[in-house]
């Protein structure tokens, strides 16, 4: 039995860092604040947790850099990527108070049906999922049969406004245990979990937990910020590690918005 099975989308990551400003149009920014590493949410939690002490698999799909990175960290990978398949990338752009992305999707389309299929072969305490769902509908007996296996289910749902106009969404964010959203996404979504709760992340503003009679907002500890890559992903996966090991909600939450703060002194999500 696993503590901690993340699946979603995973990328290589090139962020630019520490720039002064964002490039203005027809102009070129120049800059030594480099950084290459492995991102995505269902990676950066799932090693976020691991570090904790949990026992954690990735279900992602990732370049041979990337898997060979990872085999430096405490977790359990299997690569959902076949071969010849190109990987997902971002171009992450990042000032100390804001940040622009250009993605290549890659194969992270074709990751809603594999990772379903291999959701019947997982047990876990908790599912984490953190990637476009696709068709919402086609989730929701897969997210039954967890919760009937007595697991706990969660989604970060990324950028993806689009995700309103699906008839099933309401109804996939309903059956979760932990909807984890930023301050935009909530603003867009504006769907909320009854059966568990809702997590916004408001970045320096600290985090804010609603639902099930729970309405708990925290603040953030100030630091000297590098970049914000991936901030939102270690606090989900330092939030589900605290839960995991009992610790009640508060405790979690403030676990998860320090784990997130200091996670931006350095560039990336896993440095």
């Amino acid at each position: 039995m696993l503590d901690l099975v993340t699946a979603g989308e995973a990328f290589d990551d090139f962020v630019f860092y520490h720039l002064d400003t964002l490039p203005a149009p027809g102009r070129e920014l120049k800059t030594d604040a480099f950084a290459r590493t492995v991102g995505g949410g269902a990676v950066i939690s799932g090693v976020a947790a691991a570090r904790t002490g949990l026992r954690v698999r990735v279900l992602a799909g990732l370049s041979g850099d990337a898997a060979r990175e990872l085999r430096r960290h405490p977790i359990a990978v299997s690569n959902l990527r076949r071969p010849n398949e190109p990987a997902a990338i971002t171009i992450a752009l990042s000032t100390r108070r804001d940040r622009r992305f250009v993605t290549f999707n890659g194969m992270n389309r074709s990751l809603p049906r594999r990772i379903r299929a291999r959701l019947t072969r997982i047990r876990a305490r908790h599912v984490h999922f953190a990637l476009h769902p696709g068709r919402c509908r086609l989730w929701l007996p897969a997210i039954d049969r967890l919760h009937r296996a007595d697991a706990t289910v969660s989604w970060d749902f990324g950028w993806n406004p689009d995700l309103t106009r699906d008839p099933a969404f309401v109804r996939l964010v309903d059956a979760l245990d932990y909807v984890f959203l930023n301050r935009d996404e909530a603003r867009a979504y504006r769907a909320r979990t009854s059966r568990g709760l809702t997590i916004v992340k408001l970045g320096a503003d600290g985090c804010r937990a609603i639902g099930a009679g729970v309405d708990v907002r925290l603040p953030a500890p100030r630091v000297r910020v590098v970049d914000t890559t991936g901030a939102g992903d270690v606090f989900n996966g330092a939030f589900l590690a605290a839960r995991l090991r009992g610790q009640p909600l508060v405790r979690a939450l403030r676990v998860a918005v320090r784990a997130a703060a200091h996670s931006t002194r350095r560039p990336g999500g896993l440095s």
